[in-house]
């Protein structure tokens, strides 16, 4: 099984914007960085390889990542103590308040890769019924049997 993840964000401005090119500038160099991390299975490209992006409505564009993972604490690594981590803790500058929660997580088999809807559908689910086996978040995970991610103590 691998973990499946999908993460949501408003931007500010249109990804061409002065505004955004901060993140722009990082997004090849942070998917050259996780494609190389231990545990990365695959990602979902977009057009012309980069982050799958589409309009929400008309003023705001929506970046969606998708992405896979050979366990939670791999992704964990990545996402959170990496260079990516900086560029989480930088958010607020290239994106709006999303509405939460804006990461979804769940599990696949090896030899499936969520498509943007599947995805989108993921977090629906999470939204709409909180977390369960088909839909977790990262406080509130479960096990690829079902069963909840007991926390363990330092």
């Amino acid at each position: 099984m691998r973990l499946a993840q999908v993460n949501v964000a408003r931007m500010r401005a249109a990804p061409d914007s002065p505004i955004m090119a901060g993140f722009m500038a990082a997004v090849d160099p942070v998917y050259r960085m996780a494609e190389a991390s231990p545990g990365f299975v695959w990602r979902l490209p977009g057009p012309g390889g980069h982050m799958p992006t589409c309009q929400d409505d008309a003023r705001h564009w929506q970046v969606v990542n998708v992405s896979l993972w050979s366990s939670y604490e791999s992704m964990h690594e990545f996402v959170y103590r990496s260079r990516h981590g900086g560029l989480v803790r930088k958010r607020a500058a290239w994106f709006l308040p999303t509405p939460q929660p804006s990461t979804a997580l769940w599990w696949v088999t090896d030899d499936h890769r969520p498509g943007l809807a599947e995805a989108q559908a993921r977090l629906a689910v999470l939204r709409r019924e909180g977390p369960t086996p088909r839909a977790f978040t990262l406080r509130r995970r479960f096990e690829p049997d079902g069963a909840p991610t007991r926390r363990r103590r330092p």
